[in-house]
């Protein structure tokens, strides 16, 4: 279902499309708030703070808050708002993927070509696959302009990822360890051997078992038994006396755990798995009567911050700055 449709205005070549989300909640966690005394629904009810009174949905409108006062705008204002980009995703630059700041990207949607304008599509498409580049832009969504960047041909289509403004990136001050770290040969080789130990990804690692296991308890609820549920392991913790030790015994606990025979490890690319566990084909929830699911032990990748979004060293260089430095505005 199309979210927005907009034109791509590539120089004078204009690219009418539609977007359409690529991600969906899916049946997340979530909860209502009851009245634990007899289980009814709180309702959330919108009060006045002068009055104290209950403010009908038609009496509330919007505030822009400004040191100690309140500012009220109307819709009459926000449509007087200079929003060139509410139709059009303007394109002011390309660069290589590598130049954008993976903190800045934010939610994906699918771009799809409308009309007659299936020719335009592609040959930016194939352009853009034959650069090796992505093209960076503004559009405005829900009313509200955010930078935007067309990424990788993906399956024949384009995919739009809504940009972070860079000053919506939070500082990383403390972060980094107040003091200097000396790390030895010895301990950087185990823990190269402890990332070629881990196993190669699998189904089991791409399913939410803590939400199977909500739904189991709530099921049992239902029919009034106990839940089956895999018992919670006992979180690692404790002081590190003897780092190398600790590398070493994770390396060989990795190994045996999963059968190694003394083969190189392989690591299955996560879009082949992702393939291989396409929505239609998911596996169902666990039934009470299975076995506990086995549960990911991976450990997150580390990566390192790249710089706020740059643009390529050319003649584009002074434009790339100004819309990806800084809020226009």
């Amino acid at each position: 279902m199309p979210s927005a449709k907009v034109t791509i205005s590539f120089g004078l070549v204009i690219i009418p499309v539609s977007l359409a989300p690529a991600t969906d909640a899916g049946p997340a966690v979530s909860f209502h708030r009851i009245h634990t005394k007899d289980g009814g629904r709180v309702r959330n009810v919108a009060v006045c703070s002068l009055d104290d009174e209950e403010a009908p949905r038609e009496d509330i409108g919007r505030g822009y808050v400004t040191g100690d006062r309140v500012v009220p705008v109307t819709d009459e204002d926000l449509e007087r708002l200079p929003l060139p980009t509410a139709k059009v995703l303007t394109i002011l630059s390309f660069v290589d993927s590598s130049e954008v700041d993976p903190l800045q990207i934010g939610k994906p949607y699918y771009v799809r070509a409308e009309g007659p304008s299936a020719k335009p599509y592609e040959l930016l498409r194939r352009a853009m696959e034959d650069q090796g580049q992505v093209a960076l832009g503004k559009v405005a969504l829900r009313g509200r302009e955010t930078l935007a960047m067309i990424i990788r041909p993906m399956n024949q289509m384009l995919v739009m990822h809504a940009l972070l403004w860079p000053d919506q990136l939070c500082s990383p001050a403390g972060v980094v360890p107040d003091r200097p770290v000396e790390i030895t040969a010895q301990e950087l080789q185990a823990a190269e051997e402890l990332m070629d130990s881990y196993g190669p990804l699998d189904e089991e690692d791409l399913r939410d078992h803590c939400r199977e296991e909500l739904e189991e308890i709530v099921q049992a609820k239902l029919e009034e038994r106990e839940p089956e549920v895999e018992a919670e392991k006992p979180a690692p913790g404790g002081k590190i006396v003897d780092l190398m030790a600790a590398l070493e015994g994770s390396v060989r606990s990795a190994r045996q755990s999963r059968g190694d025979t003394g083969e190189e490890a392989t690591v299955t690319p996560l879009r082949a798995v992702q393939k291989a566990v396409a929505p239609e084909e998911r596996p169902p929830a666990r039934k009470p009567t299975d076995s506990a699911a086995k549960k990911s032990t991976r450990a997150p990748k580390a990566t390192d911050g790249k710089a706020a979004t740059r643009t390529k060293k050319t003649a584009k260089k002074a434009a790339g700055k100004k819309t990806t430095g800084r809020r226009a505005g």
